[in-house]
């Protein structure tokens, strides 16, 4: 009895198989009746604009969203080591394809289905608790940096390096330092979110749009940032100009908080929904577009300030730069005041003394 059974099953096997290959087989002719073949297309996966995104958390899929959802990228890998999670999401982008111009969505945890990526963007690492400082984040992240990085550059040697997991200045140090990369083309993410939290906020105020507000915040991205108050604008009229104490603790109008407020966003936002994803992925969408785009667009970023503004050591921070192809082209070299300059250099301070303890 359970020999015939078992010879039921195999029957029943061999009938699927049979019916797998008529259906290819079928497929096959109606492909080759409807298509007539004038060229063979390349096999090779060469992409003139190949973006891997390295993690496919909250932050990860927001990235690759916004770069599908903008046109800019066609071809995109996603790198995870969570199988089952990375096949769904996949899955879930390729079923869209029709509304997406049709992109070349891959995923795999292996790193050789990123080679030749022209950009990779790294969004993996530990998240940021509740309460808890992108500093406190590093060395966690910096353990995973280890392995990561130096695979993504053994299979695409050209590419540029755009990280965006927290601490974001301290680990795009970090991926310099194991990438073996010119610092030209390892980037972070670094306060081009908060310039966009501070004109938005800005824009609250005044009753205009954000893109009409023009300020900058420099340093890090976190707590020790520098909001520059002597270059905020609106229309070239400097905001100092009419308010001189704009930004200081004698403003009567308050404008500090504004400051205030784009440092504390991110807490306020993980405590309201656990974790941050959509600003930070429309934010390095903006700049894979620059990149990709070649467009020379002035960013926030997170570079190595050395020799710049009195900083005498190799850290990393934002700063005005302009990105295209190369990755970093240019920095803005802003007109700070005095107390600026000086918080700058605080600020980079402070993840000297970070990175000072770091085990790489």
């Amino acid at each position: 009895m359970f020999r015939k059974s078992i010879r039921g099953l195999q029957n029943c096997s061999n009938l699927v198989l049979n019916f797998t290959r008529n259906i290819q087989l079928n497929v096959s002719e109606t492909k080759s009746a409807l298509l007539s073949e004038v060229a063979v297309a390349p096999s090779h996966s060469y992409s003139d604009n190949k973006v891997t995104i390295v993690g496919v958390g909250q932050v990860g899929m927001a990235v690759t969203f916004s770069i599908l959802a903008q046109g800019i990228s066609h071809d995109v890998v996603l790198l995870d080591s969570e199988k089952n999670k990375l096949r769904g999401e996949m899955l879930d982008l390729q079923h869209g394809s029709l509304f997406l111009k049709n992109p070349k969505i891959n995923a795999s945890t292996d790193y050789a289905a990123t080679a030749g990526s022209r950009l990779c963007i790294v969004t993996a690492g530990a998240r940021q608790r509740e309460g808890e400082s992108r500093l406190d984040l590093v060395q966690r992240n910096v353990n995973i940096f280890k392995h990561m990085i130096p695979n993504l550059v053994k299979y695409s040697p050209n590419t540029i390096l755009l990280i965006v997991s927290n601490p974001v200045d301290i680990l795009t140090y970090v991926a310099w330092k194991l990438s073996g990369l010119p610092k030209n083309r390892v980037i972070g993410s670094g306060t081009n979110l908060d310039s966009s939290r501070f004109r938005f906020l800005m824009s609250q105020r005044l009753g205009i749009a954000p893109g009409s507000c023009h300020g900058w915040i420099i340093g890090e991205h976190g707590d020790s940032s520098v909001a520059v108050w002597s270059g905020v604008n609106i229309a070239g009229v400097r905001i100092r100009d009419i308010n001189p104490v704009v930004g200081t603790r004698e403003d009567l109008e308050k404008w500090e908080e504004v400051h205030r407020n784009v440092v504390d966003s991110a807490y306020q936002v993980i405590k309201l929904k656990g974790y941050t994803n959509w600003a930070i992925g429309l934010s390095s969408a903006s700049l894979a577009h620059s990149i990709l785009k070649n467009s020379f667009n002035i960013h926030a970023a997170s570079v190595d300030v050395k020799g710049y503004h009195g900083i005498t050591d190799d850290v990393f921070l934002s700063l005005p730069v302009v990105l295209g192809e190369n990755g970093l082209s240019q920095v803005v070299v802003q007109r700070l005041s005095d107390l600026e300059m000086l918080q700058l250099q605080r600020s980079a301070s402070c993840i000297q003394d970070v990175q000072s303890n770091l085990k790489l």
